[in-house]
């Protein structure tokens, strides 16, 4: 596995205006909000076009934030999804951003 290093391409406008927009939209959707080892857990209870919104946040952080690992699990029938965003060390403190404010 390739190791990125912890950042994210966006100038520091573009970066405050993408965690605002994460934080009140497809993140404050979240039922549960936990800490896991190397990073965080967003559960979610299940909802139309749900899982591709969740598409859509991992593409976009993909190309600005290449350090980043995700995991969506979404469990049988109209179950609970799971988002799991993960990385090398120091990745927790940086989605910290991410959380600030809720």
């Amino acid at each position: 596995m390739k190791h990125f290093p912890i950042a994210c391409s966006l100038d520091a406008r573009d970066l405050s205006a993408r965690q605002a927009e994460l934080r009140e939209g497809i993140l404050a959707r979240a039922q549960a909000v936990e800490r896991i080892n190397d990073g965080y857990r967003w559960r979610f209870t299940d909802a139309p076009g749900l899982v591709a919104s969740l598409g859509a946040v991992i593409d976009a952080e993909r190309r600005c934030c290449a350090f980043l690992q995700f995991q969506v699990l979404a469990e049988p029938g109209a179950g609970s999804v799971t988002l799991d965003v993960s990385g090398p060390p120091g990745t927790p403190e940086f989605l910290e951003s991410w959380l600030a404010a809720r």
